[in-house]
């Protein structure tokens, strides 16, 4: 009798064991985000709101799906790629990136993708958040002069890529065809000071990096992934200067960032600061945290988040730098506020240190020989983009140097004593103590093997700038100067 009471026991705590998996696995897959957005109803109507880079558009508070209605207008309008540089860019709302479209987890989506009619191609979208075939590519060739319609379900939250798919597909996302959509998750990131878009692209010109004037795309070069340009938001600059990104000691930013590619995949980070969190591949659902780079592949997005904790200009970089220094990859947010010199001291104290048997480094540059300037005014011009490539990191773009690390250039009395010194400087370098506009340096300047026409244009647009002299700074005048000093000596 016990024993058989015992297999009832037996018996009934296996059934109970079944039953209690079987909810569970009910549990799951009722769990599945997926289902659960395909049945949970949709209230109400509203159009998105779309902002250009490097705007977001609000955070959407409501708790429930919509119908939300998108209109994506494509056009192809030429636009500055880098200084005396333009280019035919095809668009998603008329600036690369294209349109920055937020929606929420649940929401039904109507796309209208509009082809302006005085486009020349037709063209299509592929959004990377739609479960379906081509992303919506399959449903949205459009020819210009049309618009075409389809809709879709946010399944999944997300930060996605969208791109054009019509073939030659890298030469429509070659130029520029491609922005983010946002799936915003039903429980929202928690609420930051900023959010920004920030979206890499590589560029693919006939001509050289620099060559001025309207440059066509090069399908050639797109083929062998050797871009003339690699850029944040479309262009060199885009988010530096007077657009660099604005943030206040104490403030968190986060970054909404993709690759549109069409080829190479991004070493994202910004100098001087740690992501204290990173939504790896825009996954939602597990951030990492304490992130120096982060990659980025092409048609990958990523969602990153930094507190400003002292002053200062963070650069932003693609850091496989020869991207961000000499092709354009480089961005600035701008932090305003009081110093903590406890988290970061500033320099202390600055000495040369000169081990036996070196001495100035030569930095090598490419090449290229640039187009003879006809006049001042174009010598200045054409300075401006050598400054901007080989100088600015360290003298800063308003030629106010680095306080006890890097000179200024604007109203330095060091330039505007002695023009062949100046000259001569940047030809062979320098190192030493050195006072300029009273104030104290002992650093190193490499020497640059610059052409003498990059020379003289450079200089010529430093002394035109920041309350300089005016001078101008002729070929003729760096070829005197290199021949009154031994090859790759400093002046002193």
């Amino acid at each position: 009798m016990r024993a058989a009471a015992n297999n009832n026991i037996r018996l009934w705590v296996f059934l109970l064991l079944g039953l209690i998996g079987l909810a569970l696995a009910s549990s799951v897959a009722s769990a599945d985000p997926r289902e659960q957005n395909l049945k949970e109803p949709i209230k109400g109507e509203e159009t998105a709101v779309l902002t250009s880079a490097p705007d977001v558009p609000p955070p959407i508070t409501r708790n429930h799906a919509t119908k939300v209605i998108v209109h994506l207008e494509v056009k192809e309008v030429e636009g500055r790629l880098a200084d005396g540089v333009s280019y035919t860019f095809w668009t998603f709302g008329g600036k690369v990136p294209g349109k920055f479209i937020r929606v929420r987890e649940g929401d039904l989506v109507e796309f209208h993708l509009d082809n302006h009619p005085d486009n020349k191609m037709p063209h299509n979208i592929d959004l990377h958040s739609v479960i379906g075939q081509g992303g919506g590519a399959a449903s949205s060739l459009t020819a210009p002069g049309h618009s075409s319609v389809f809709s879709f379900k946010a399944l999944l939250p997300g930060l996605y890529v969208y791109h054009c798919a019509t073939a030659p597909v890298v030469m429509h996302v070659g130029n520029g065809m491609y922005g983010l959509i946002y799936v915003q998750p039903r429980k929202p990131l928690p609420k930051v000071a900023h959010e920004y878009y920030v979206m890499q692209g590589d560029f693919y010109t006939k001509g050289a990096n620099g060559a001025q004037g309207l440059q066509p795309f090069s399908m050639e070069k797109a083929l062998n992934e050797r871009p003339e340009y690699v850029v944040f938001n479309g262009s060199v600059g885009s988010i530096a200067g007077d657009n660099a990104l604005k943030a206040k000691v104490g403030d968190t930013v986060r970054l909404f960032v993709g690759n549109g590619g069409p080829n190479l995949t991004s070493s994202f980070h910004v100098i001087g600061q740690i992501f204290d969190t990173v939504w790896t591949e825009a996954n939602m659902t597990m951030p990492v945290h304490n992130v120096q780079t982060t990659m980025i592949p092409s048609g990958g997005a990523a969602v990153v988040e930094f507190k400003m904790n002292v002053p200062g200009t963070f650069l932003i970089v693609d850091h496989s730098l020869q991207r961000a220094f000499n092709r354009g990859a480089l961005g600035q947010v701008k932090a305003t506020g009081p110093e903590n010199k406890l988290a970061y001291s500033g320099k202390i104290s600055d000495q040369v240190y000169i081990p036996e048997g070196t001495g100035i480094r030569v930095t090598e540059q490419p090449s290229r020989l640039p187009a003879p300037a006809h006049s001042h005014a174009e010598r200045v011009k054409l300075g401006e983009a050598v400054f901007k490539t080989n100088c600015m990191a360290c003298h800063q773009e308003n030629g106010q140097g680095i306080p006890g690390a890097f000179p200024p250039l604007a109203k330095s009395d060091y330039l505007n004593n002695d023009m062949m010194r100046a000259i001569k400087t940047v030809i062979g370098g320098r190192q030493g103590a050195l006072t300029v506009n009273n104030q104290k340096f002992d650093g190193v300047m490499p020497a640059w093997t610059l052409s003498d026409e990059d020379i003289a244009n450079v200089l010529s647009y430093v002394y035109s700038s920041w309350g300089n002299s005016g001078k101008e700074v002729t070929p003729a005048d760096v070829k005197t100067a290199r021949s009154q000093m031994p090859v790759q000596r400093a002046s002193q």
